[in-house]
């Protein structure tokens, strides 16, 4: 699965939850379900990057971090074929807002 596109992404999260899944939760469901994915990572972040001490318990490996980077991707694509936003259009949109806006802002003075 080298080089998948976000659009093939959100077809595959598609086909796997209408297949596989027994369908999608719903947008607000999906919406906790992603800000507790976001909080996994922040934890595997904060004992492993910032000064919090990992307990016994903690698995704050290389692979738990990409899971868990993977299940804010799964999930965002979900969210993002619920609501009808094509991920690859509204991420170019997002960067040439970016580019317009930002053009000089980190740049040395």
């Amino acid at each position: 699965m080298n080089g998948i596109t976000l659009s093939d992404l959100q077809s595959l999260v598609d086909t796997w939850i209408t297949t596989t899944g027994g369908g999608y939760f719903s947008e607000l469901t999906n919406t906790a379900v992603l800000t507790e994915e976001v909080g996994e990572v922040a934890r595997i972040m904060a004992r492993r990057y910032g000064d919090q001490v990992p307990k016994s318990t903690d698995m704050i490996s290389d692979e738990r971090l990409a899971d868990e980077l993977a299940d804010v991707l799964w999930v965002l694509a979900a969210l993002a074929n619920q609501t009808g936003v094509n991920l690859s259009e509204a991420l170019m949109r997002n960067l040439n807002k970016k580019n317009v806006r930002d053009s000089a802002r980190f740049r040395q003075q």
